[in-house]
């Protein structure tokens, strides 16, 4: 009788005892996920002003491939492309490298897409994490931001 009330009383502990180290070891793993990607810093500058600054996540490569594909300029140029050569060319788009610690940035590749080779239009750097974006001016050789960038 001893053993049949030590089971009865021992095995829903021990369920019970694993399966709350379970559901803890994934709240505090969510938990952690959670302020990793979403931490709020708030910063109290003097008594009347309070400064709110939020830490920025990593861009990933879609994120970055698309903030230049629905650039105007970009979209503009692939429209005007495929209508002048009657969908026969398609403007695409392709990261070509990706962020290192001396090169922060998403290089992104825009070309047009022609059945034998491809003929690159505009070279773009997506800075990591902050999202911003700059053009290669190639007549100066040199990556400049969108705003000095003057497309026609």
């Amino acid at each position: 009788m001893g053993s049949f009330i030590k089971r009865s009383l021992c095995y829903p502990f021990t369920a019970s005892l694993l399966i709350g180290l379970m559901c803890h070891s994934t709240i505090a793993q969510t938990h952690t996920k959670y302020f990793q990607t979403k931490h709020v810093q708030i910063e109290q500058k003097s008594s009347k002003t309070v400064k709110i600054t939020q830490a920025t996540q990593a861009l990933d490569e879609k994120t970055a491939l698309n903030l230049v594909w629905k650039l105007p300029q970009v979209q503009r140029k692939a429209r005007e492309i495929e209508k002048l050569s009657k969908g026969k060319i398609r403007v695409a788009a392709k990261v070509d490298s990706y962020p290192t610690p001396e090169a922060p940035y998403y290089t992104v590749q825009i070309y047009e897409n022609h059945i034998d080779y491809i003929d690159t239009i505009y070279w773009f750097r997506v800075l990591n994490p902050s999202g911003d974006i700059q053009v290669l001016d190639v007549i100066r050789n040199e990556y400049v931001s969108l705003e000095a960038w003057k497309q026609n």
